[in-house]
């Protein structure tokens, strides 16, 4: 379950679109399964500045509490209410209806910078 249109960080979120406009962020099926039943998300407000590799909020499971970490630098310009009262769509459709957040990255070029499905693969598989 590793979509070939998204790129991915090591830390295992994904990001949807080119960076010509905002970008789509969320957690990966192989994360969302470790983690088991999430319970609760924190998410940035809209209008947080954020840089790589920041954290971007936190997802508690009944397994464990883990960060989110931001994939690029820029701007958080939505986030996914849904998730407040309905945290366990990102079980049921991590790449769907359990997106996070929404940024409008500073640089759309480093997306390049980020794994493809191939490479995403061989770091889950390995």
């Amino acid at each position: 379950m590793i979509p070939e249109d998204l790129r991915y960080t090591a830390e295992h979120e994904w990001v949807s679109g080119d960076g010509s406009g905002p970008v789509r962020v969320g957690i990966t099926h192989f994360a969302q399964d470790a983690l088991g039943d999430i319970v609760f998300v924190q998410l940035p407000d809209e209008g947080t500045v954020v840089q790589a590799g920041d954290q971007l909020g936190e997802i508690e499971s009944t397994k464990s509490v883990s960060e989110i970490y931001a994939p690029v630098a820029g701007t958080v310009v939505a986030r996914n209410g849904s998730l407040g009262d309905e945290p366990e769509l990102i079980n049921a459709e991590p790449y769907a209806a359990g997106w996070l957040v929404e940024i409008a990255p500073d640089d759309p070029a480093a997306l390049e910078g980020l794994l493809d499905a191939e490479a995403y693969k061989a770091l889950t598989d390995g």
